[in-house]
Formats: structure tokens, sequence, C-alpha cells
């Protein structure tokens, strides 16, 4: 079924993750930092850029993986089907300046974030992807910076938003490589150096538990060394469903399995936010 261009656009840009990032500043702003920033017109404008600059990053990635997700996701390709290239890179360099301009806007530092930002998404789609865990890394630490950033709009740096951010970048980080697990015959058909391609499934899982302790450890050191934090609570929201991951991850084996877990992933994230509210 062909479809519309407002719905190619959406599926082009990823309208739920798009909302979820917007989710987690307006949390990190009202819940983690003071209630009154929520009503703030300057949260709304740095909401808008972060998600303007995240839109264009899923189209120029659509632009440049289109043969492979025919292989990976081909119900999924939306350009050459209900978007042109030539307008998907219209698209992309007018998300791209907006949100960069807004940023400025509203402070040069958040316009140098979005900017750079702007740049390594570009990078990534190009290239990064490509070279093992690099790429990963990449997407996960612009997730996290999607989170630090509010604290550029609104200091000092806190440790809970420090703490969020962290999150978010080790659980990006971990779907990360959970998708190229998923994507691993597109991958190598193309010439991706992906982790599970060099490394091979049984390694590449085992880096994985290594990232979730890791995420664990830091959380601990930060609660005896640095500050004393809510552990039951972050216990329940935090690690309780990072044990889940790793249960889930020695089980799986099929293709099926890692979009499975890819989502259950996103689950996380989204529940990580909302868990902002009860802090």
């Amino acid at each position: 079924m062909r479809l519309l261009p407002v719905q190619s656009l959406l599926r082009l840009t990823r309208f739920g993750n798009l909302l979820i990032i917007a989710f987690a500043q307006y949390f990190t702003a009202g819940f983690l930092i003071s209630y009154h920033h929520l009503t703030d017109i300057r949260l709304l404008l740095m909401a808008t850029s972060t998600v303007m600059i995240a839109a264009a990053g899923y189209v120029i990635n659509d632009y440049y993986d289109v043969k492979i997700d025919l292989i990976n996701k081909p119900e999924r390709v939306v350009i050459g089907k209900g978007v042109t290239r030539r307008y998907a890179l219209l698209f992309h360099s007018m998300l791209t300046f907006a949100g960069v301009a807004i940023g400025v806007l509203l402070d040069w530092r958040i316009g140098v974030v979005n900017f750079t930002c702007a740049f390594l998404l570009w990078l990534y789609s190009n290239a990064l992807k490509r070279l093992p865990f690099i790429g990963n890394f990449t997407v996960a630490l612009l997730t996290g910076l999607s989170i630090f950033i509010v604290n550029l709009l609104y200091p000092p740096v806190g440790v809970l938003t420090v703490i969020y951010a962290l999150f978010a970048f080790f659980i990006t980080l971990v779907r990360e490589i959970i998708k190229d697990l998923e994507d691993l015959k597109g991958d190598d058909t193309f010439g991706c150096k992906t982790l599970p391609i060099i490394w091979g499934m049984r390694r590449t899982k085992t880096f994985i538990y290594f990232l979730m302790a890791t995420f664990s450890l830091v959380v601990l050191a930060i609660h005896f060394w640095i500050t004393p934090l809510p552990m039951m609570f972050f216990g329940f929201f935090l690690f309780a469903p990072s044990v889940a991951v790793v249960g889930w991850l020695v089980r799986a084996d099929t293709k099926r399995d890692f979009y499975q877990l890819s989502q259950f992933c996103k689950v996380i994230m989204l529940a990580g936010i909302l868990s902002m509210a009860f802090l």
C-alpha cells in the first residue's frame, strides 16, 4: 500500500522516537531540576530544536541505508517509495538549519551542541555506522547528550541529570549493538564491520553484559563516593530492567528475538524517563 506524504514523513523521522526525546527533556527539566521550567517557552524551543536535529539524523540515515534496509527491513523503507531521494535531502537540510538556528537563539553553547550533533549524525550515517563500535558509541553519546543539554539551559549540572544521561547512554548503546545482531545479514552483505560481524554473536553478547554491569557500577560509585542516591528506587526502575535484558539476551539467537529485545530496550528507556516523575 502506498503511503501518503504525511505518513511517509512521520515514518521517515521516527515520530514515536521524537516524542520520547521531547518527553525526556521536559521530564528532565520539570522533575529533575524544577517544575517551574515546564511552562518556560525556552524549554519548548530547545525541545523543538533537539527533535529537529534528531529527525534530520533519521532522514539522512535512511538516505544512505536504502540498499541495506531493502534486505534487513524492506517493509519499512520510505525513501524511494513515499519520499524521493531529492526531497529527503532537502528535508534533512531544512531540519538541520532550523534546529541549529533555534539553538543559537537560545544560547550559543546550545547552538554549538546542536551543530556538532547534526554533523556527527551525518558522519554516522555516511561512515561511522559501518565501523565496529564507533557508530554505536556515537548514537549513544548523542542520546545521553540530549538529556544532559537541559543543564546548559538550566544550570548548574545536577547529579540526577548526569545519572539519567548515563542511563540513556548505556541503554542506547546496548540497543544499538542488539540492532546490529538483528541486522547481521544485511550489514555483512554490504561490508559493514559491526561488532557481531567481527566478533561473532557470543563475544558481542558478552560485551553487552559488560556494558550493563559497568552502568550499575558507575551508579554505585556515585552513590558511595559522591552523593547518596535513592538506590531502592533506582533498583526497581533502572537495575531490574537491566537484569531482564541480560536474561533475555542469554536466550536470544534469532532475528525476531533481537528485534523484540531492541524494542524492549526502547520500553526501558521510556520507563526510565517516566520514573523521573516519582523522584
